[in-house]
């Protein structure tokens, strides 16, 4: 079986959530002033700039190197970095499809909770992520991050089947990119943990993969060359 000729996974730009839960977390609170479900959490204005420099990004690249397919989480905030991407480009890119395999890793009951929200509703939650470890913990109604991985493989698996050769750029979440290194390239629960300790996955940041040897290979993890300097 053939392989993608590329694979560029781009993690969403900064969402209202990336900003209002480690302020919660930080201060202790049981609120963290975001309603809604997790599917629906919006970009900051941050988050929109910075889909901005994924689109001029997207015009420095010569033709022959723009994407042929592109993929995107059903979130809101990876389907509008997308969109703001490609239109701030100005370029004729394909239309993006959804597949329900790119969303975030499920949390279930814990979803949209603050630490302190977990600590008093779910007081047994804490300690069994201690005692099961952050890779093996499943969140009540939630998912592992091998849970993830399978659906990545399946994805991954469809990808190759039915876009051999072919540049492929998938938008989604911080664990979508670490779970598809620890699927594409056969690492284990240690090693994702020691990608993991080099620093988290960045907003709008770019993970490449090339594929034209046969074998998709690490080109690039967790870049942000692309985007404006933090003020």
């Amino acid at each position: 079986m053939g392989v993608v000729g590329e694979l560029i996974l781009i993690r969403h730009g900064q969402s209202a959530a990336n900003v209002a839960f480690p302020k919660a977390d930080a201060a202790g609170l049981v609120d963290s002033g975001i309603t809604g479900r997790d599917a629906d959490v919006e970009l900051t204005a941050v988050g929109r700039a910075q889909a901005e420099a994924i689109g001029r990004w997207l015009t420095k690249l010569p033709d022959a190197d723009r994407p042929q397919v592109v993929v995107t989480s059903p979130y809101l905030r990876a389907r509008e970095t997308w969109r703001i991407a490609a239109e701030t480009s100005g370029l004729e890119l394909p239309a993006p499809s959804t597949d329900d395999r790119l969303v975030d890793r499920l949390l279930g009951d814990l979803e949209m909770l603050t630490r302190a929200a977990i600590a008093e509703r779910f007081p047994d939650e804490p300690e069994r992520w201690k005692q099961t470890g952050e890779y093996h913990y499943r969140p009540p109604g939630g998912e592992t991050f091998g849970d993830v991985a399978g659906r990545l493989a399946s994805l991954l698996a469809d990808l190759n089947h039915d876009h051999p050769g072919e540049r492929v750029v998938v938008v989604a979440h911080d664990a979508v990119v670490l779970m598809m290194r620890y699927v594409i390239e056969g690492l284990d629960w240690d090693a994702i943990a020691a990608v993991a300790r080099t620093g988290h996955v960045r907003n709008a940041s770019i993970t490449r993969f090339d594929g034209t040897s046969g074998h998709l290979v690490l080109d690039v993890y967790n870049t942000i060359d692309h985007l404006p300097p933090t003020p």
